[in-house]
């Protein structure tokens, strides 16, 4: 096992293209890390220069005690998991987790051991006589997990592993990852551009957008603390609702002001937000993530009504989500425009075609609501909205207000 270090590191193409800009981050020894964001932000370039298989343009790269950056891939004692498995047709199961391991020489009743023990970890020892095209993807996945795991690595680095699944077999193989994690204790950095696979495996979580470093923490304070618009926006789903809102003072407290709602502050949030006094009487992002919304009559705590008209109802089981329109223009913000531009695939005709709210110049708000609820599409309904939960951003900056990392 080892700790990773990368140290102002930057990855330049040619043409002067910027994937990664000075990247500061320090994964410790024993770390579950996920490099989370949109399409093209420089995830997998990162993780590729840790590998050895992208040359560093700028800055350090420590595994372990030793700066790498010059040492070839087969020198740094790491094993890479890609998404399309990469495994040889021809061989079976037990060949493919031993073939690393016969090309380095290692006595065979080591390989025997490790192949042995790692089918065993992995449920596959049924499978060992069997060729891939025999099995099934998740099976497939699972062998590729276990030919790194028998290398017995510093670290693994895993690029995207589990999208070549289906829903369900993505949700039985995050456990398996965490089971196996929790078993091995090595230094694992994976890449994903799914936050809900972000979230639920990283012990930290390291957001990227184009090429920078956002934010690092772990799942729970990035959503409840999140440093800017975007990162708010990427991280949870379904995403945190923003509108333009005007703070006003109200004895003690504050109201919010936006189209025709007015929602109240308690002065104990106020307080609680450093530097939130400042923008008495001033515009501000207001973000209320959806499930800080419930139906008014079957909430569990006391909140901030807002009467609305749901638009359309998605019942979900467990909650419904319930999406109405706000009569305030969508926010124009380049962490917002970069948050749609993702939504939509990148290209910049469907950034366009993002941004673009449901119902007219109005702003689509989503909340998440008790399953009892006898909501319906085309009906009124009274929501509460949890104050206590409230998220505020500068409008020019993006910067979440009272954020320790912004004061």
């Amino acid at each position: 096992m080892a700790k990773i270090v990368l140290d102002g590191v930057d990855k330049v193409y040619a043409g002067g293209v910027k994937a990664v800009d000075d990247l500061n981050l320090e994964i410790a020894d024993g770390e579950f890390m996920v490099l989370v964001g949109p399409s093209g932000c420089g995830k997998s370039t990162a993780l590729r220069m840790i590998a050895g298989l992208e040359e560093i343009t700028a800055g350090d790269l420590v595994i372990g005690e030793e700066v790498v950056n010059d040492r070839p891939p087969k020198d740094r004692d790491i094993a890479m998991v890609f998404q399309n498995y990469a495994l040889y047709p021809h061989m079976t199961v037990e060949q493919n987790l031993a073939f690393g391991l016969k090309l380095r020489k290692v006595a065979k009743p080591e390989i025997q051991r490790r192949v042995q023990e790692a089918a065993e970890m992995l449920g596959l020892e049924t499978y060992l006589k069997r060729k891939p095209a025999a099995l099934s993807g998740g099976q497939r996945q699972r062998v590729a997990m276990g030919r790194a795991i028998v290398r017995e690595p510093q670290a693994f680095l895993m690029d995207e592993p589990l999208s070549n699944l289906d829903a369900k077999l993505r949700v039985q193989m995050r456990a398996s990852l965490n089971q196996l994690h929790e078993r091995l204790g090595v230094t694992t950095v994976y890449v994903t551009h799914d936050q809900v696979e972000a979230m639920t495996l990283g012990d930290r979580v390291a957001v990227l957008r184009e090429g920078r470093l956002q934010q690092v923490d772990t799942p729970k304070n990035l959503f409840n603390n999140p440093v800017n618009l975007f990162v708010a926006g990427f991280i949870g789903s379904p995403a945190m609702n923003f509108v333009g809102a005007e703070l006003q003072r109200d004895g003690d407290g504050a109201v919010l002001k936006f189209a025709d709602h007015t929602v109240s502050v308690p002065a104990g949030v106020v307080a609680s937000r450093d530097g939130l006094k400042d923008y008495f009487g001033r515009q501000l992002i207001l973000g209320i993530r959806p499930s800080d919304f419930d139906d008014a009559a079957l909430a569990p705590h006391e909140g901030a009504d807002m009467r609305v008209t749901a638009d359309v109802t998605e019942e979900l089981g467990t909650e419904i989500n319930v999406i109405f329109s706000v009569d305030a223009p969508p926010v124009q913000h380049e962490e917002a425009a970069a948050l749609a531009a993702d939504a939509a695939g990148d290209g910049e005709e469907d950034a366009a075609a993002a941004t673009l709210p449901l119902a007219g110049d109005k702003s689509v708000f989503t909340a998440r609501v008790n399953p009892r609820s006898e909501v319906r599409p085309g009906q009124p309904i009274t929501l509460s909205v949890d104050v206590t939960q409230l998220h505020f951003f500068d409008k020019d900056s993006g910067l979440a207000i009272g954020h320790p990392d912004n004061r």
